[in-house]
């Protein structure tokens, strides 16, 4: 019971797959082992199956009828694993089956570490030494060390694995932030900042902005978001910061290495029109808004670093 609690503090949590045709009652008991013991199965939902179309297993959870739709909602919790977070394959005799196949091959590219009951013989995947392991054994591993088994590369297959390697998505997401201000025309007005409240920041205020898309430039992603989240047409103007996620941020995704670039972002109007991403926002003073605000960690270390920018320019002049 004291490795049961210990493992809790650490997280790990999983995706199981494999044939629900063929292999559901081994499914649903490595789902009671691993839960039983520590280890949260974010997928799947743990019910009977209602139907098999086409050779694809439905079960009485599933919301959705179209089973790409159901397919592509269970590949979207490999994006809530976290830093402990792995897949594990429940596949006797080495049988993964088609959708498995195709949820391995999306596992791999996603970063998401991979773990087998059998070595798979109806796949020509790459699977490293320390990938296979009987569920008991594996939990047991888990339980004594605290850990997830790494990696173990034979010699001679140094040339498959770095090929391997090659085709994995990078771990990291880069996201672009704005200071956005608004300095009126009018005598002895102070400039303002724009902040946002959003749930997805426990309801605390942050700056707008939001992933860089793939082949897309940082002003242009930063630009681009700022319309979508507030409608305001907007400049992007000068770098303030690059960072990794501050520890114990409290970022709404976890076990995901986030890299923000920040700038100031100039704009002609305060006529603000949210999406749906936030739920408040506020025009004030910068000063005002680190005395009086609830601002999460990140957004507050850039408005810090806006604010001496501001005062180093200001003093310049």
């Amino acid at each position: 019971m004291e490795k049961e609690l210990k493992i809790e503090k650490f997280n790990f949590q999983c995706v199981l797959h494999g044939s629900f045709r063929k292999h559901f009652g081994e499914i649903k008991r490595i789902y009671q082992l691993f839960t039983e013991n520590g280890i949260g199965v974010l997928a799947p939902t743990m019910s009977e199956i209602k139907t098999i179309e086409g050779g694809f297993a439905m079960l009485e959870s599933d919301q959705e009828k179209d089973p790409r739709m159901i397919e592509l909602l269970y590949l979207h919790n490999l994006k809530r694993l976290g830093e402990n977070g792995f897949s594990y394959f429940v596949n006797p005799e080495g049988y993964i089956g088609k959708s498995a196949s195709y949820e391995l091959g999306i596992a791999h590219v996603s970063n998401v570490r991979c773990f087998f009951q059998e070595k798979p013989t109806d796949h020509p995947a790459y699977v490293h030494k320390n990938s296979v392991w009987k569920p008991e054994r594996f939990l047991e591993f888990i339980l004594n060390n605290e850990r997830l088994p790494e990696p173990q590369i034979k010699k001679n297959d140094e040339t498959i694995y770095k090929l391997w390697e090659g085709l994995i998505m990078p771990g990291s997401v880069v996201s672009v932030g704005g200071i956005i201000e608004y300095e009126s025309n009018k005598p002895n007005r102070e400039k303002e900042v724009l902040l946002v409240k959003t749930h997805k920041w426990g309801n605390q205020y942050s700056v707008v902005g939001g992933r860089v898309r793939r082949n897309e430039r940082l002003e242009d992603a930063l630009v681009r978001e700022i319309k979508e989240e507030t409608g305001l047409e907007s400049l992007a103007g000068e770098h303030i910061c690059t960072f990794d996620q501050i520890k114990n941020s409290g970022y709404y995704l976890s076990g995901i290495q986030h890299i923000f670039v920040d700038k100031v972002v100039r704009v002609s109007s305060k006529n603000v029109c949210l999406n749906e991403e936030a739920q408040d926002y506020v025009w004030m003073p910068p000063q005002n808004a680190l005395r009086d605000l609830s601002i999460e960690p990140n957004a507050r270390h850039t408005l810090e670093l806006y604010m001496r920018m501001f005062a180093k320019n200001k003093k310049a002049r």
